[in-house]
């Protein structure tokens, strides 16, 4: 084995370890462990850590522990990790229902990565969701006002744009034509204008639209606000339209307040699809808004909000979610092919 081949064979394994514990919702330190021991050892001359693997001194390196080292060693001698194969082996199903919906999916409409609040490339992230059976994705880095999320700025999108192009130009061949579009996860004001000019808007091909703040208005502003904003005719998805958190290390949430059947009478109207939010923390909309928005004929669409690779995984617990509450696959955005989307995006 040459050295270039065991380095690559050891930042595989340490990045496949951190897929599955954030597949499992592991804590995020855990994950954060095996990523940035793989980013270490990817960013040095294999050379240097093959001699490094020999010297005994791999854990001198900045990220580098007893466990990602065991891990580096095992993959360096061409082995699968042992920490790995236990992992793989303990991997079972998410759900016990979805997979009829999931096979139907195409693609995942709401994922983030490092350029806002996400935590792995962008390329990264393009890899797992093709490795999961993707044909494409919609990369919806947050807008510029929701800082806490590191929002790009107008001048980081715009660069985001030539990266995303670069890297259609690249995977194109290696992945068997999966294709990145360019999306953004918009705010939401208080008045339901968008978090972004149109100009920019123009130049995506899907936008996601949410609140993120004062999700405790009153019923009827709030109802006014999210109209507003699915009415402008460069929304295409309305995301996580409760705002609630069920579980999780951000503690819990209530819904938002807003009238539904206006709200989805508008996502009826005006042909913007209804977000089922699979993130297990989420689970938006509830299952009798779901249902409703079923009954109502809306469009959906069912995305996983994923932050890290893992997370891509997730896409089941909507699919169980939609099967359960009668939404059916017709009905489902991403079960259609790239360009009947960005056709009916357009």
């Amino acid at each position: 084995m040459t050295d270039k081949q065991g380095v690559a064979d050891a930042v595989a394994a340490l990045r496949a370890i951190g897929y599955f514990l954030e597949r499992d919702r592991q804590p995020t330190h855990r994950v954060k462990a095996y990523r940035r021991a793989a980013d270490t050892i990817a960013a040095l001359p294999a050379a240097e850590v093959r001699a490094r693997r020999r010297a005994g001194t791999l854990t001198e390196l900045p990220g580098i522990g007893p466990k990602t080292e065991a891990v580096i060693v095992e993959a360096m001698d061409g082995s699968t990790p042992a920490y790995l194969v236990k992992l793989e082996e303990s991997a079972g199903a998410l759900t016990t229902a979805g997979t009829a919906m999931r096979a139907e999916l195409k693609a995942d409409l709401h994922l983030h990565s490092e350029w806002s609040d996400g935590g792995s490339p962008i390329e990264e992230m393009a890899r797992t969701a093709h490795s999961l059976g993707h044909r494409y994705m919609a990369l919806t880095d947050h807008s510029g006002r929701l800082t806490v999320a590191n929002g790009l700025s107008r001048e980081r999108r715009l660069q985001q744009l030539e990266v995303v192009a670069e890297l259609n130009k690249k995977l194109a061949d290696e992945l068997d034509g999966f294709t990145i579009l360019n999306g953004i996860e918009v705010d939401i004001l208080e008045d339901g204008s968008l978090d972004c000019d149109s100009e920019i808007l123009a130049r995506l091909d899907l936008v996601v639209a949410s609140v993120h703040s004062k999700l405790r208005m009153a019923a009827g502003p709030m109802t006014e606000r999210m109209v507003r904003a699915i009415a402008n005719p460069h929304v295409d998805i309305l995301g996580h339209c409760t705002g609630r958190l069920i579980t999780g290390g951000r503690g819990t949430r209530p819904e938002s307040e807003f009238d539904a059947e206006i709200v989805f009478e508008a996502c009826r109207q005006f042909g913007t699809a209804v977000e089922i939010n699979s993130r297990p923390e989420r689970l938006d909309p509830p299952k009798r808004l779901l249902s409703l928005a079923a009954e109502m004929d809306c469009f959906f669409s069912i995305d996983t909000d994923a932050h890290a690779p893992g997370q891509l995984d997730w896409q089941v617990y909507g699919c169980e979610r939609a099967e359960d509450c009668g939404v059916t696959a017709d009905r489902v955005i991403n079960t259609w092919d790239q360009s009947t989307l960005r056709d009916w995006a357009s």
